[in-house]
């Protein structure tokens, strides 16, 4: 919301769209899976024009940090994952955008950084869709489900960037 109580108009950016799968929503923000199936990567995108987190309301921060939460939750219960790895870059990308991304001992990049890792595996639209109803019950009665609308191009020659 303005400083006016109007909705804002919200609009992903377009590298975020390429890249992801859009899995559901909060009224407050946007759930996208990162199209990597090697690991558990959720993009959380807040409907705000402000690009760093500090610059949030408080409210926001406090309903996005239990956004954050709830991820880092299923990805250790449903995902049952060994670390949780949460960051707000931004330098590729300068939407507000926050990575919640589950590791295992034993992943494809692992002890190293997912960014910027060239090997990488698509999700299939029914791994995307199996996410939903468990991600609904950790996720609460706010988060609506979208059942994996696919975001991205599949046009291959379009340069992928990680986000």
């Amino acid at each position: 919301m303005t400083a006016d109580k109007q909705p804002m108009e919200f609009t992903l950016d377009t590298r975020l769209e390429h890249d992801c799968w859009l899995v559901g929503q909060w009224q407050s923000s946007q759930l996208l899976v990162f199209d990597n199936a090697l690991v558990p990567w959720f993009i959380l995108v807040p409907v705000t024009d402000v690009c760093e987190y500090y610059q949030l309301p408080s409210h926001q921060q406090t309903v996005l940090q239990e956004q954050i939460n709830r991820l880092s939750v299923f990805l250790k219960t449903h995902c049952l994952v060994d670390k949780v790895n949460i960051a707000t870059l931004g330098n590729v990308v300068s939407q507000l955008h926050i990575h919640v991304v589950g590791r295992f001992h034993h992943d494809a990049y692992w002890p190293d950084v997912v960014w910027g890792q060239t090997e990488k595996t698509p999700y299939t639209p029914e791994a995307i869709m199996a996410m939903g109803e468990p991600l609904q019950a950790v996720l609460g009665t706010s988060f609506t489900g979208v059942n994996g609308a696919h975001l991205k191009s599949r046009d291959a020659s379009h340069n992928r960037h990680n986000s």
